[in-house]
This record gives C-alpha cells, structure tokens and sequence, in this order.
C-alpha cells in the first residue's frame, strides 16, 4: 500500500514540477534526504530519484529559469570543488573503485547548486528548510519513540542501505538540523506549529542519545554550548537543555554511560585508534599524491593503503572523516578547496548575522544565518569523526546560504545603457532649442 501512495504522490509532484522546477527540487530534496523508496519495499530499485532529477532539470531548462543563474562565492568554489574531483578521478590509483563515488559526489554536488540557484524568495526558502526538517525531523522522531519503547537497550540506527544508517552518521545528521528547527519555529505564526517544532527538537535529542553515539553526542554538548554562547538568554537556554537532557541521560542504561564516559579515554580505544590509523593513511596517500591524491575512498583499498602503511592497513577501514576522506581522494588541493567552501559559507553566514540592527534587513534573513552558523560548526566537528562528505543535508544548508547571500545583496542592474538612450532622447540640437525657446 506504501509503494502506491509513494508512487502517486511522486507522479503528482512530478506533474506539478512540469510547470513549477521548484517543485521537482524539493521533491528531489525529500528522495535525498529521507529517501522514502528505501522503506517502500515494492518500488525498492528503481531509480525514482534519478526520474525525478531528470524531470526537475529539464523543466529548469525548459522554463528558462536557468538564465537567472548567478554566480556567487560559494556557488563558484563548489563547482570549482566539482571539477577538481573530477581531476582527481582522472588521476585515480583505483579509477574503477573511486568511480562510483566520484560520480555520487557530482551528482549531490549538482543537486546543491540547484538548490542555492534555484531558491529566489522567501516562499521557496523555508519550504527548502522545512524539507530538509521534515525529512530528517522524521527519522528522528521514529528513533526517539524506538528509544523510549526499548528502554535505550539498543541503538538508533538510519534507515539501511542509506548514508545514515550508521548510528554515528544519523546521530549527527540529526545534530545537524537542530538549529533549523528552532529558525522554524521562530519564524511560525502559529502556536501550534510553535509548540510541534519545541516537541520535534525533544525527541531529536532523544534520538541523539538514543544512537549511543560518541560522536553524537559530542555534537550535541558543541550545540547546547556553542548556542549557549550565542544566545542573550544563557539561563533559559541551559535550564531548558538540563531539563530535556538529564532527564534522557537518566533513562538510559549504564552501558550508555559506561560507552560516553570512554570519550575521555579516547587513546585506549580500539575504535578510535582505527580512526587515526585511517587518518594517518589518508595523510600518506596525499603525501605520496599531494595534486590529486589516491581518488576518492580509494584508501578502502587494502592493497593501496598497504603500499603506504602496511601495518596500520590492516586495522584501518573507512576514513572516519570528512577532512581526512576529501585529503586521500582529492590531494592537498583539493582539501583545500573544501575548507575554503566551508569556511566561505560560515563567514557568509556570520556577515549576514551581523547586520541584525539594519532595518533594511528583513528579522529572518540575520536569524537563519545565525542558526546556519550553528549548523556549520555542529557539523563541522561531527563531520571530523565521520564519513559524511557526501552527505546532502550539511550541503543543503551551504545552498541556502548561498542562496541568502543573493537576497541580502542583490545583483546591481545594469543601467548604463538604459541612461544613454533617457540621455539621448532628451538631448536636441541647439537650433531646435532655440525654435522651441521662441514658441
């Protein structure tokens, strides 16, 4: 029954998405980040995002929307990141290995340019928030009551075959849109509304503690701290995060507390010093490739990672990090460039924080860049303990402050050539200015 009210509902987004492009990015969007055919077991394999993102580019092109595109610093530097991955791949130690996520990484990175290109007002801004909300807000949701029922006997995990399916990469993609939830509810009218987004950000921490996830709950303490510091109400903010989370903690198991009390004791642990055996891998890789590195998750390859690091190859598996991943699969230039797209987009968003006291600004655009900033560092730390490079939500949050960007400082038209024709029409002979003098 699933499968046809998703199929439906998809063909009807699809048809709208004729007319309106925008439609087709968010329903885009919605595959991405919830990806809701992975629990829909009857349309299981087909490629309805593909479908979906070929219908939702050829209704941009056909709409001649794509003649508003604008470059911006952020837009730049992320095709700038796309073409160097490519470069990457053409050098790859392992082409065919590190193709299939070259082309992934491309296809998210053309989602996210759609997306920072494709949002022009406020109407398709919050309806791109409140997607990537929904989405995720859902999956923790579920996880929080999973949580509750089972006692916190066992962990939250994403749903499988996706990029959060791990119970680290959920609990900090979770982490992640905290933040927005709290922009929405500044931003919603309604007391309902209000009170259902205060619900939804309970039980995602919930479900970030429920994933008994370090890293998580890392991302969590840098949130409350890091919003703590931000904030002029530091006492409501820490009674309420006590309140939510004391409680939680008190719930849990002792194993809970047994597994987060290993975070201090970190170089005993046989999971984190696979981390750093990875690390150390990553940074030979691109020591030995400083351009273009190994390409991208080649250090998976037990017989490339052993080439640079036999004995540390054998315990390390995936990178475990996002600054780590990009270095061993794109070189030094290539992390390069994607520190330079984050710290781009959080200084963006900081900038624009800033002019909250301009009253030419509209209250949202300074409130989500503040929220936008909390995100970006959230993820940032999460992000260094985990393979989430490619993932769509933290990248969604880039766009649309690219996007802000373009609303907070519109392109200047070009009026020079409208001002010589006003300049030519008004202008007459000096003997026509005389007759018309006389008259």
């Amino acid at each position: 029954m699933r499968d046809i009210i998703l199929l439906i509902f998809t063909a009807l987004c699809l048809s709208a998405a004729l007319r309106h492009p925008f439609v087709g990015l968010l329903t885009w969007a919605w595959f991405t980040l919830m990806t809701p055919h992975q629990a829909a077991y009857g349309v299981f394999g087909i490629p309805l995002n593909v479908i979906i993102a070929g219908v939702t580019i050829a209704s941009y092109i056909v709409s001649r929307e794509f003649t508003k595109f604008r470059f911006d610093p952020i837009t730049t530097l992320i095709i700038i990141f796309a073409g160097w991955l490519t470069v990457a791949q053409y050098f790859s130690l392992a082409p065919e290995s590190s193709a299939v996520y070259h082309d992934r990484f491309i296809k998210t990175l053309l989602f996210i340019v759609l997306c920072a290109q494709m949002t022009t007002d406020k109407l398709r801004f919050n309806a791109l928030v409140w997607t990537a909300v929904v989405s995720i807000g859902f999956l923790a949701a579920k996880g929080a009551a999973f949580t509750v029922l089972t006692l916190g006997q066992y962990r939250v995990q994403g749903l499988t075959n996706t990029i959060l399916e791990d119970n680290n990469h959920f609990g900090i993609a979770v982490a992640t849109i905290l933040p927005l939830i709290f922009y929405l509810r500044d931003e919603a009218a309604r007391p309902i509304v209000r009170h259902g987004l205060l619900a939804l950000f309970a039980m995602a921490v919930i479900a970030i503690i429920g994933t008994q996830s370090r890293g998580a709950f890392i991302s969590l303490v840098v949130f409350g701290g890091f919003f703590w510091l931000r904030s002029k109400h530091k006492f409501t903010i820490a009674a309420g995060l006590a309140l939510l989370m004391v409680p939680t903690i008190a719930f849990m198991p002792s194993k809970w507390t047994e597994r987060m009390a290993t975070i201090g004791e970190a170089t005993q642990d046989a999971s984190f010093m696979g981390r750093v055996d990875a690390w150390v891998i990553n940074y030979k890789l691109a020591k030995e490739n400083p351009l273009t590195g190994a390409g991208l998750r080649n250090s998976y390859e037990k017989e490339i990672a052993a080439a640079v690091d036999p004995e540390r190859a054998e315990r390390a598996k995936a990178a475990h990090s996002i600054y780590f991943e990009v270095l061993g699969g794109s070189g030094f230039v290539g992390l390069a460039i994607y520190l330079a797209l984050l710290a781009t987009a959080y200084f963006s968003a900081w900038g624009i924080s800033l002019k909250r006291k301009d009253p030419k600004l509209a209250p949202w655009k300074w409130r989500f860049a503040y929220y936008a900033q909390i995100s970006m560092v959230v993820f940032g730390i999460g992000g260094a303990s985990t393979s989430m490079e490619m993932w769509d939500g933290y990248l969604v949050i880039i766009a649309l402050i690219a996007a802000l960007t373009r609303l907070v400082y519109p392109a200047q038209k070009k009026t020079g050539h409208a001002l010589a024709k006003i300049r030519a029409r008004s202008w007459q002979p000096p003997d026509t200015l005389k007759s018309s003098n006389s008259l």
